[in-house]
Order: structure tokens, then C-alpha cells, then sequence
């Protein structure tokens, strides 16, 4: 049930494929509030992805609504407080949703700190300095400020990742979204992009991670999010779903993964 505190509400959200064959999504409905660490774990094709791409129009459901500080970012117009019809900014929408993908999706030929300046110089029309000095200041929080001026072939993964992460912080989003942000990654360079994804949650950002790391989903998260075969079929504190799920998928999914 939506509360003050919610910032998403998804409501019966589809996404069919091949006129209804494939049912990536098949009826979900959540609500995610304020400061949520909200953790969707399941197997493989269960929906998990095309959920988190959802949320910031990334996929285009089929049907069903997700509304966002209050408007249903599904519909191309909407009404605002004054009664106005308005047409949805799509652009304006995901400047609030920073995304972080499995690939880190840095620009090659540009430094990290170009990197890291560019959507707020192009976007938002920052000053330059005032740019790069916020870029700075975050890539001291994840001890990369001493690379602000390599290229992303010169950085390892889990550096890359760290950068990804601050890039989309540099937008001051209303909500993190992870895409498994961690399953490109050599094992021992996990720790370091999830030690950073732990800072965030302390400080109080909103998240929605998927990810197949189950010590974090545990240990993070405030929520976790089950599904499978395009269905929400479990949910609750990390607690519940870990030592007393109660669906026999889950149960079974969980047999095969800890």
C-alpha cells in the first residue's frame, strides 16, 4: 500500500514478448519507499532485469503503471499540480534514476574525470569547475581521485565500477538502480564495488538492486524481492525470505544458491 514514504509504486506491471508468448513480467506490484535497500534476487529469465529497466522506462511495460514522485511515468502525458496537461519528460525523469550496469559503459577515449563530468555539464548546466570539482570529491569517496585523469582501459574492473556507481551519483538521483552490478567482475574485485554499494546504503539512498549476491542481500538489504517466472512470488525483511521462506520455489531456490 502506497504512504507518504513511497517513492515508486508499481501496479500490475507487464511486459510480454511476441504478442503475449513470453511473459517477461507477468502482473507485479511493489512499492518501494524512501531510503528502501530493496534486493531482487531469483533465478535466471525470472524478470528480474526487465523489472529493474522498467523503472526507468529502459523497457516499455505492456501494461500495468509505475508512478514516480506521484505521476505514472508509463503514461506519455499527465496532469500536473495545477490541473495543467503536461507531457512526460523522459530525460528529466531519468536524471533522478542513477543506473549502474553489469558493463560498466565508460567512454573509452575520455579520462574518468571527463567521464564523470560530462551529463552534468550537458545535462544540467553545470559549470565546469563546479563539474569537476563534485567529480573529485567523489572519486576521493572511492579512492580513485589519484585517477581522475587515466582512461578506463588503465583501470581494473572493480575501479571501473566504482567509477560507474560515482558517475551516476554525480546526477544526485532520487534512486540508485543495479543492474548485477558485480557479476562482470573478477571474484576478488566484488568486494570493493559492494563495499561502496554498503556506504550508500548507511547514508540513507534509496536502492533497487538485482544481484546474485546473497551475503549482501542479507546483510544490506531491508527488503528482499523474489521472482520467478515473470512473477513477485515472495517478499519481506532478509530475515524472513532467508531462514523461513515460504513458497516452495523459493525454497528450492534457495537450496541450489547458499
Amino acid at each position: 500500500m502506497a504512504t507518504r514514504d513511497s517513492l515508486i509504486q508499481v501496479m500490475d506491471l507487464k511486459k510480454h514478448y511476441h504478442m503475449g508468448a513470453i511473459k517477461a513480467l507477468d502482473g507485479v506490484t511493489v512499492d518501494i519507499n524512501r531510503g528502501d535497500v530493496m534486493v531482487v534476487i531469483g533465478p535466471s529469465g525470472s524478470g528480474k532485469s526487465t523489472f529493474l529497466r522498467s523503472l526507468n522506462l529502459l523497457e516499455e511495460p505492456t501494461g500495468g503503471a509505475i508512478v514516480f514522485d506521484g505521476v505514472d511515468i508509463t503514461k506519455k502525458k499527465y496532469k500536473d499540480a495545477a490541473g495543467k496537461t503536461v507531457k512526460l519528460d523522459i530525460d528529466a525523469l531519468r536524471q533522478k534514476m542513477g543506473m549502474v550496469f553489469q558493463h560498466f559503459n565508460l567512454f573509452p577515449h575520455k579520462t574518468i574525470l571527463e567521464n564523470m563530468t560530462l551529463a552534468p555539464i550537458k545535462v544540467k548546466g553545470m559549470g565546469r569547475a563546479l563539474a569537476e570539482e563534485k567529480a573529485l570529491q567523489l572519486l576521493e569517496r572511492v579512492g580513485l581521485k589519484d585517477r581522475a585523469n587515466a582512461y578506463p582501459i588503465q583501470l581494473s574492473g572493480g575501479q571501473k565500477q566504482r567509477v560507474a556507481i560515482v558517475r551516476a551519483l554525480a546526477m544526485e538521483p532520487e534512486v540508485m538502480l543495479f543492474d548485477e552490478p558485480t557479476s562482470a567482475l573478477d571474484p576478488e574485485m566484488v568486494g570493493e564495488v559492494l563495499d561502496v554499494m554498503k556506504e550508500l546504503a548507511r547514508e540513507g539512498m534509496t536502492m533497487v538492486v538485482v544481484t546474485h549476491e546473497m551475503g549482501f542481500a542479507r546483510e544490506v538489504g531491508n527488503r528482499v524481492l523474489f521472482m520467478a517466472d515473470g512473477m513477485l512470488i515472495e517478499q519481506g525483511a532478509p530475515k524472513d525470505i532467508f531462514e523461513n521462506p515460504q513458497s516452495p520455489r523459493l525454497q528450492d531456490f534457495l537450496a541450489k544458491v547458499l
